[in-house]
């Protein structure tokens, strides 16, 4: 670590180590090298130390309401993007992301330097806390910590550290309740406040289509949507990117996976963790492994019957063998291709398609060589067949779009009815999906999945089914393709 503010204590050294890592991270997110970041980061650091101990000092002289600041971790996050708006207005703006001075020379910027009103809605909310309670939401939620290992940072009862964030989080909301109200808004959305309260209390309550409509087209309620909801995930993306700003969504995903690395995610049988990060991955693991023995045990006899007397297509069986089965008859297709998509697809649908693809013998009627692929299952193991497929037709609109962001809104309809709905579709320029409501989703690479929420999970016949994100883009924005429901392709 780098040459930082002198610790107070030992107990301010343990935090600088933890907080430094942090600011390190957001601070390669805002530059354009490594150098770069460590300059921006130590400059940043000595700031928020600064601003904090003036903070706590002039708390301890003065009696009187608190007054309202972030936790440690967070304080020092807004330092780096303050130091960053800094180096811009001095001329240094060129070490930093081109895509970060778009965003400082905008109104999305200046909404972090505004009227506090007008500021944020979780920003306003985690200031609003008590300080333990919001460096615990924040531990929680954005840096992505077991909640064993916060309990312990904040000197907190591991048995009742659970109920306690569950209190907290409800706190978050009535405050985020509360400044959602005092928000300067015109008389469409001064009308869907108290109804978007309503419905965000419960992952039961069903969300009006006239609201849906209304949250896709406006960002300050979809922003205030995402952190009155508390079910659904949403809620560390609602603080990262009303905290931080301009990259929110990149550092929590990247706090997520510095979290899994330091606590040894995916490491068999991880003895400090409370429960497996993938509980399945080590049954997935188990029936690849066994395909794997299985093909190489089999293709070994093939061979050894091939090299024996007799074994060549074209001499004569033994008369007791008639009635028998041989080992490398048309129905056993063990196919390398088979063997490679068994270990190298991380996928338990994966191995569910290549168990299929073994076919009972007999069933194919042509002799296939070792080698082909004739009768493998479908290429891209995908478990998007288990509903019936509807005919559907699918509208894509983009509401909004900004210089890394933008607002889109899916709506889906279908000839038949669906009790449960799974809409995916792919993306074609790296786009990455941060928020969505009326669904949960899950992105891998170009693919996203939007699942049904519980409250909309039903459709009746030649009805429809919308949902809206807040998606990044970065260079181009193209419009997503490839749309299917439930695994049928839907018409655009």
């Amino acid at each position: 670590m780098p040459d930082l503010p002198t610790p107070q204590d030992a107990a301010e050294a343990a935090l600088l180590s933890e907080c430094w890592d942090a600011v390190l991270s957001y601070a390669d997110l805002c530059t354009s090298g490594s150098t770069t970041a460590t300059q921006l980061a130590t400059e940043a650091f000595s700031l928020g130390m600064r601003e904090a101990r003036e903070a706590e000092s002039a708390t301890a002289r003065g009696a009187g309401r608190r007054p309202a600041r972030l936790p440690r971790i967070p304080l020092l996050l807004t330092a780096v993007r303050n130091t960053a708006a800094a180096w811009e207005v001095q001329g240094d703006g060129h070490k930093l992301d081109p895509e970060l001075r778009l965003w400082l020379n905008s109104d999305k910027a200046a909404r972090y330097t505004g009227p506090p009103l007008s500021r944020p809605l979780a920003l306003r909310g985690l200031r609003d806390l008590q300080e333990p309670d919001a460096a615990l939401l924040w531990l929680a939620e954005v840096e992505a910590l077991p909640l064993s290992v916060v309990a312990r940072r904040l000197g907190l009862d591991p048995a009742v550290v659970g109920d306690e964030l569950a209190q907290v989080r409800n706190l978050f909301r009535d405050r985020c309740h509360r400044a959602h109200l005092d928000t300067p808004m015109d008389a469409q959305c001064r009308s869907y406040a108290r109804l978007l309260d309503a419905v965000t209390r419960s992952p039961a309550a069903d969300t009006p289509k006239d609201l849906s409509r209304h949250l896709a087209r406006c960002v300050g309620c979809a922003e205030a949507a995402a952190c009155l909801r508390l079910h659904g995930g949403g809620l560390p993306g609602a603080l990262a990117g009303g905290v931080i700003g301009w990259g929110g969504l990149a550092y929590l995903e990247r706090r997520r996976r510095a979290a899994e690395v330091r606590l040894g995610a995916g490491r068999p049988g991880p003895a400090d963790s409370d429960t497996p990060p993938n509980p399945g991955a080590h049954k997935a693991r188990a029936v690849r492994n066994g395909l794997l023995v299985a093909a190489v045990l089999v293709s070994l006899l093939a061979l050894a019957v091939s090299m024996m007397p007799g074994g060549t297509d074209n001499g004569a069986a033994p008369p007791g063998d008639a009635d028998r089965q041989p080992v490398a008859g048309p129905g056993v297709s063990l196919p390398s291709s088979t063997i490679a998509r068994s270990t190298s697809s991380p996928k338990p649908s994966d191995t569910a398609a290549t168990a299929k693809s073994e076919a009972p013998e007999g069933r194919n009627p042509r002799t296939t060589p070792q080698g082909t692929a004739s009768s493998t299952a479908p290429g891209d193991g995908s478990d998007e067949k288990e509903s019936p497929a509807p005919t559907c037709r699918v509208t894509y609109d983009l509401v909004n779009q900004w210089p890394d962001g933008f607002q889109a809104t899916v709506t889906v309809t279908t000839e038949q009815a669906l009790d449960s709905w799974r809409v995916a579709w792919s993306f074609r320029d790296g786009q990455r999906v941060g928020q969505m409501w009326d669904a949960s989703f899950v992105q891998d690479g170009s693919q996203v999945t939007a699942t049904a929420a519980d409250y909309n999970r039903k459709v009746p016949a030649d009805g429809s089914l919308d949902f809206g994100f807040l998606a990044s883009w970065q260079g181009k924005n193209s419009p997503a393709y490839d749309f299917r429901l439930n695994g049928q392709s839907c018409a655009k």
